[in-house]
């Protein structure tokens, strides 16, 4: 892990920033196959250095260990982001390590959760469901403002096309209503946070192509992981300064799907 100079606290004029290397915290990164993968390798081939945040500490040293392989800059952290007092001792931890600046927070921890009816539904579906999706980007959301800030940065978080008007969400409830207080969350964060200049963002996407959906689902209209990561990398450039609080839809092929089909979850 690079140990990085502890930055002051004060805001951030442009020329400082623009002389800053940027970095981005990428959460559920842990994984090969997944987009979290690709969004850490698309931030670091960018010139970002990239904080790779997963449960195992092994996967995440695996996975910034590749980044740092292709020529990227990388470290690695875990944490269960669940967990509030968790979270909030890895941002101090961050803060400590990696200065107090943080110019991107993708937070794509989380998972698909199926489900029954809701009337046969289990009590621990919703609890599960709420748990790895709400409340991980609520608590990251929570403990990382203070280094969004400092940078006048940017947070994206993940939904679902399960929470776009029109979609079908029939059998699974607790997930579709876990990914819509994600987007509720980001637009009350996008609004609280626009006068220290934070934006917030979320994309809301069809199945993408992983390796679990791969395993789950076999071959059907994906949504790309590059697509993806390209979209992240522009939401959280300049080009996007103007665009915060939206939920915005990745469909596979770039047409709206007739159907909410689980993702990669975070």
């Amino acid at each position: 892990m690079q140990a990085r100079p502890t930055a002051t606290g004060a805001m951030m004029g442009d020329t400082e920033r623009d002389n800053r290397r940027r970095t981005a915290l990428v959460t559920g990164a842990g994984k090969t196959g997944q987009v979290g993968e690709a969004v850490a390798r698309a931030f670091a081939r960018a010139g970002w250095h990239v904080l790779l945040v997963a449960r195992s500490r092994e996967e995440a040293e695996a996975r910034a260990a590749d980044i740092r392989a292709d020529g990227g800059s990388c470290a690695a952290y875990a944490a269960d982001l669940a967990d509030a007092a968790a979270t909030t001792r890895l941002a101090q931890v961050i803060r400590d390590e990696q200065g107090a600046h943080l110019d991107a927070v993708v937070h794509l921890a989380g998972g698909w959760i199926g489900g029954a009816p809701v009337g046969e539904s289990a009590p621990a579906d919703w609890e599960r469901a709420i748990s790895i999706n709400l409340l991980t980007a609520a608590y990251t959301a929570r403990a990382f403002v203070p280094h969004v800030r400092l940078a006048r940065g940017a947070f994206v978080f993940f939904a679902s096309e399960a929470v776009l008007p029109g979609s079908r969400v029939g059998g699974m409830a607790a997930y579709a209503a876990a990914k819509a207080g994600v987007a509720a969350m980001a637009r009350a964060l996008a609004q609280e946070e626009r006068a220290h200049g934070v934006r917030a963002n979320v994309l809301a996407p069809g199945a993408m192509r992983t390796a679990t959906n791969l395993a789950d689902m076999g071959e059907v209209a994906y949504v790309e992981r590059e697509e993806v990561a390209d979209a992240v990398l522009w939401l959280c450039s300049p080009a996007a300064s103007a665009i915060s609080g939206e939920v915005i839809r990745l469909s596979a092929g770039g047409r709206p799907r007739d159907h909410a089909a689980p993702g990669e979850g975070g």
